[in-house]
């Protein structure tokens, strides 16, 4: 089943649901991020590896703030803080990944997402002040080329019911898989191409919001 978070903030209830990722795979991220919320989406990530577009992000926030949705950045807790946003997502060689209390000490009010992918990791991440974790990936992927191999829903079942945390899983996630993700019980489904390479992304929105809602425990 989903688990609510502890965090002291009402927001982070808002940590459930299809949660979508834009930037590096979009060709127009904002009209992606545009479909997405219009569609009933309200967690959002900006992803841009090679560094932030800060004109792009302000608009996302502006965006987001519109919709009552919440907003996050990957990989840099410190721009997250600084540009405002709702908190940050952080993988390995993320700086405070190693040690997420301190940037839960630095940023107390930020929602903090940390990359888990095995149950040894969840169950250590539970001690710590975190909001979510990212577990993935579930399917395979070519969003990611580091991803690594998939753990299918078997192993997604497993670190979540080792995890005393709200899951969002990851990785492969498409209108053929997400009921499949919901019924599992995890908290969020993290989708890239299903919004990025869609020909009508507020479509492909829609009918994953749909499929979420329907199939959701």
């Amino acid at each position: 089943m989903a688990k609510t978070s502890s965090h002291p903030l009402g927001r982070t209830l808002s940590l459930s649901g299809v949660y979508a990722i834009v930037g590096d795979a979009c060709a127009n991220a904002l009209d992606v991020a545009n479909a997405a919320l219009g569609a009933g989406v309200r967690v959002m990530q900006y992803r841009r590896k090679g560094g932030i577009d800060l004109d792009e992000l302000r608009l996302l926030r502006s965006a987001t703030r519109e919709h009552d949705a919440l907003l996050l950045l990957n990989d840099d807790w410190q721009a997250a803080k600084a540009l405002e946003c709702d908190g940050v997502h952080l993988g390995p060689g993320d700086d405070g990944f190693d040690d997420p209390s301190f940037v839960r000490a630095a940023w107390p009010d930020g929602i903090l997402g940390i990359s888990c992918g095995s149950v040894r990791e969840a169950l250590t991440l539970q001690r710590e002040s975190i909001d979510y974790i990212g577990v993935g990936p579930v399917y395979p992927t070519k969003t990611k080329d580091d991803a690594g191999i998939p753990i299918g829903l078997s192993g997604l079942l497993d670190i979540a019911a080792a995890a005393n945390l709200p899951v969002c899983a990851i990785g492969g996630i498409s209108r053929e898989t997400i009921a499949a993700v919901a019924a599992s019980g995890v908290a969020m489904a993290a989708v890239i191409s299903a919004l990025a390479s869609a020909t009508n992304p507020r479509a492909a929105a829609e009918t994953l919001v749909g499929l979420w809602e329907q199939c959701s425990v």
